[in-house]
């Protein structure tokens, strides 16, 4: 564990690994996530909903001939990481790079012990840097030394911005983003919201708010307009992360179905200039 970590206050990256299954966690972040889950016991299966869209969303992008890959909050690894996603669905002469980028010590920590344990270093990265400081991400050396800007990236900011407050002026930091991106570009983002049709998951907000990392839900539209003007890629509007170029493997179960209505998704790309 690296020395400057918080080990007495609940973070955001180690509760979502641990919802997750993982164990890169400690006891504040389990403690404050069963309370959680005893609050309102979908957000669990929101959370693995919202893994399992990660692997459609780059494998779309793979497909759709993007080979750089911006994860923005990308937490602590889990399995099917962006880069295992790449391994797995490339051919091994195909290249593709990905730079990780989250600001929590073990997050940062066991990527990079990863990463190293993959023999993925040449071609895959983590930068140790708060989301909302997008020119500090955008021109780290470990960026630019595998992400090239003048071509197409796939950024992604899967389960993140809803721990950016109205105060952190989240529209001018994703517009910071999108400005950064070459036509081609997409942008991946997936947000907790609460349902007009519930009322527990408030009690969640209020949890988190014991945390390193307050949540701010939001609607679809308020969603939506993080990625500006750009069109949505295979959908109209945000969907569920379930319906977004669903799996072929049947019916959810009850449980993904409490899970489904908790996040907003979509995929934008940027229009040719």
């Amino acid at each position: 564990m690296p020395e400057d970590v918080d080990d007495t206050t609940p973070n955001a990256a180690r509760i979502y690994d641990y919802l997750l299954g993982g164990n890169h966690n400690f006891a504040v972040d389990r403690e404050l996530a069963e309370r959680m889950v005893r609050a309102f016991p979908p957000a669990r299966n929101a959370a693995m909903l919202n893994r399992a869209w990660l692997r459609r969303v780059v494998v779309d992008a793979l497909d759709a001939g993007i080979r750089q890959f911006l994860d923005v909050g990308s937490g602590v690894p889990a399995m099917g990481t962006v880069h295992e996603i790449i391994r797995s669905h490339l051919p091994a002469t195909d290249r593709a790079t990905v730079v990780y980028v989250d600001y929590e010590a073990v997050a940062v920590q066991h990527s990079r012990m990863i990463l190293d344990r993959d023999q993925a270093t040449d071609w895959a990265t983590i930068v140790q840097q708060d989301l909302r400081r997008p020119h500090t991400i955008l021109k780290h050396p470990e960026t630019t030394r595998l992400i090239d800007f003048t071509r197409p990236v796939m950024v992604l900011m899967l389960a993140v911005l809803h721990l950016v407050g109205p105060d952190d002026r989240p529209h001018a930091l994703m517009a910071t983003y999108r400005a950064a991106l070459a036509p081609g570009s997409r942008l991946a983002i997936s947000h907790g919201t609460i349902p007009d049709h519930h009322t527990d998951p408030h009690q969640v907000v209020a949890l988190a708010r014991n945390s390193t990392n307050p949540v701010w839900p939001r609607d679809r539209d308020q969603v939506r307009a993080f990625f500006g003007d750009w069109p949505l890629v295979h959908y109209p509007d945000l969907v569920h992360p379930p319906d977004w170029l669903p799996e072929p493997h049947g019916e959810l179960t009850a449980d993904e179905m409490a899970g489904r209505p908790l996040i907003w998704c979509g995929v934008a790309e940027r229009p040719p200039a």
